[in-house]
């Protein structure tokens, strides 16, 4: 393998909401890849029983309760998933509510890009080394259609969207900042809704003809993360297998 593709010994990364769907296949995608997984989620059981599939391969892995919307909390998820791993290098910021979550707009918002900013704040005071790198997961919603159960839904990713724009202009300690933006993943927070006429209707335009996994959203997260895409900086990338282009 040329080296530019592989991680630095010995790196580390954070995924939120590791527990499931997106977080959870790119955990397992990064650990493959060499790097040591700080998996952060609400529920216990769901990260440990991925800390146990990693560890059946031999990765290095730390396990953490962490609601990311308590600041509190980030700062403790931080400073033991440190104590752990010493420096943390990449952040995946993937937790967020459902689209379909009955909130206000504004508290809708908060929890969904106020609460990827507090996580993102909490890491960059951590010190950054160059090469660090953030990946923060949006949506096609809000940033090429208008799709999205509840309005703060596409409001909140665009708004990450934009934040990732600023930390990639800015570069506090030279890191690197980009969005994915996922459209249709077949998620296990999804299932209901995949079984309905609307997602088969999304489906049936779909260029490639099917919804997308999480693996494809995971791999394509590792790659943003990694040696091999070093002078990608503030995309925001849809990973939808060209939906976009049917619109």
């Amino acid at each position: 393998m040329n080296s530019f593709l592989k991680f630095p010994d010995g790196a580390s990364v954070v995924v939120t909401g590791a527990g499931s769907g997106i977080g959870r296949s790119t955990a397992r995608i990064c650990a493959e890849a060499g790097l040591r997984v700080a998996l952060w989620d609400l529920i216990p059981e769901s990260i440990e029983s991925l800390n146990e599939e990693l560890k059946g391969f031999g990765a290095t892995t730390f396990v953490a309760k962490v609601d990311i919307l308590d600041e509190n909390e980030i700062a403790a998820g931080f400073a033991a998933t440190q104590k752990a791993f010493g420096h943390i290098d990449y952040l995946v910021n993937n937790a967020g509510p459902a689209n379909a979550t009955a909130v206000t707009f504004s508290e809708g918002v908060a929890m969904a890009a106020g609460s990827m900013a507090n996580v993102t704040t909490a890491w960059l005071a951590l010190g950054r080394h160059d090469g660090d790198a953030i990946v923060n997961v949006a949506s096609v919603a809000g940033n090429i259609t208008g799709g999205g159960a509840e309005p703060w839904y596409p409001s909140a990713k665009s708004a990450i969207a934009g934040f990732t724009r600023y930390l990639a202009l800015r570069r506090p300690g030279g890191i690197r900042a980009n969005a994915i933006a996922p459209g249709l993943i077949d998620t296990p927070r999804m299932v209901t809704y995949m079984q309905g006429d609307e997602a088969k209707c999304i489906i049936s335009r779909n260029p490639m003809g099917r919804a997308g996994r999480p693996d494809d959203i995971g791999a394509t997260i590792c790659f943003l993360l990694s040696p091999a895409a070093s002078y990608i900086n503030g995309v925001l990338l849809p990973v939808d297998g060209g939906a976009q282009i049917t619109v």
